[in-house]
């Protein structure tokens, strides 16, 4: 997935949806940042990511999102978005 530009209106984004971190830094990892404006972004702000990704790129983010970010309302809602229905079970991790 190719990297986000490092706009004005996306730091602001980075800023809400990724509170815990600076937003250069939430925007280095892209398929993280999208899982996290997905999951707490406003309409607004996932307005503004859509911009900037295409509809195969969203896919991929959803396809390879960490475990631990998405929720379950919002997983079941991005996955039918990109006609994944029923959704699969949410990213888990896995320990050795």
């Amino acid at each position: 997935m190719k990297a986000l530009p490092r706009t004005a209106e996306l730091r602001q984004v980075a800023r809400r949806a990724v509170w815990f971190q600076a937003p250069d830094e939430a925007m280095q990892d892209v398929v993280r940042f999208v899982a996290y404006v997905l999951t707490y972004g406003t309409h607004e702000d996932v307005s503004i990511l859509r911009r900037y990704i295409t509809n195969e790129e969203l896919r991929e983010a959803i396809v390879h999102a960490p475990p631990g970010i998405f929720d379950p309302r919002s997983w079941a809602y991005w996955n039918l978005m990109i006609d994944r229905y029923p959704a699969p079970p949410l990213p888990t991790r896995h320990f050795t």
